[in-house]
């Protein structure tokens, strides 16, 4: 996908995010996820602050060349260590908390994806940025990990509150061109999985029998380290 179709997809899904927890009451902000400890409230925050990372990177400059691509940054390495994990529960809860309601951290989330894909849409399709983890990144490529974090959190949050999950075709495609690139896509049709089903299964959100194992290794698929 090339940045602005990233971009789309990113600002669609959001934007969904953003209408499922509208009105949710302070008792749904405190359901617990799968995301263990964090509550739907801290999931959000995580969401959110991975989000805002990116003005941030917009304002420094840009390095000579991108030397990371969106597969490469999901390598087993000290992102995912135990002590950069307890950071990240640390800074979700931290933000979430600081919010005051569950209605200001929807309305903060919403506000922060909105300024982000309207600083992303004045940038270059060969604008690099460099990650806080130091990774030399195309935005296109950076912004497909955001565009996992909103989908896949996305299907952790309808979980928790019950409902049917919000995942959106455009995000599905990307994480899903991500995990088998582009010349594999049409393969997964034969697994007769619907696409929050394939997610939920290759991100350990749903067990994997053996028969399904050898399907999705037949594939190809680009296994993820996450957090």
């Amino acid at each position: 996908m090339n940045q602005g179709q990233v971009l789309e997809a990113f600002r669609i899904e959001a934007g969904e995010l953003s209408r499922a927890v509208a009105g949710l009451s302070e008792a749904e902000w405190d359901l617990p996820t799968r995301c263990e400890p964090w509550s739907v409230r801290e999931l959000l925050g995580h969401v959110r602050v991975v989000i805002a990372w990116l003005p941030a990177m917009l304002d420094a400059p840009a390095p000579d060349r991108a030397e990371v691509s969106a597969v490469e940054y999901y390598r087993p390495d000290d992102r995912f260590a135990p002590q950069t994990n307890t950071a990240r529960i640390a800074l979700a809860r931290d933000h979430a908390t600081g919010q005051g309601s569950g209605a200001a951290l929807a309305d903060d989330f919403t506000a922060t994806w909105q300024r982000v894909d309207r600083l992303c849409r004045a940038e270059p399709e060969d604008r690099v940025v460099r990650t806080r983890h130091g990774d030399a990144m195309l935005l296109s490529q950076f912004l497909v990990t955001r565009v996992v974090e909103v989908a896949v959190h996305g299907l952790d949050l309808a979980e928790a509150l019950g409902r049917e999950p919000w995942l959106t075709p455009q995000a599905a495609d990307a994480v899903l061109e991500l995990l088998l690139g582009p010349d594999r896509m049409t393969a997964s049709d034969g697994l007769d999985w619907e696409q929050p089903e394939f997610l939920r299964k290759v991100t350990g959100r749903e067990p994997l029998d053996a028969a399904e194992a050898a399907q999705v290794e037949r594939l190809g698929i680009r296994w993820l380290t996450l957090g």
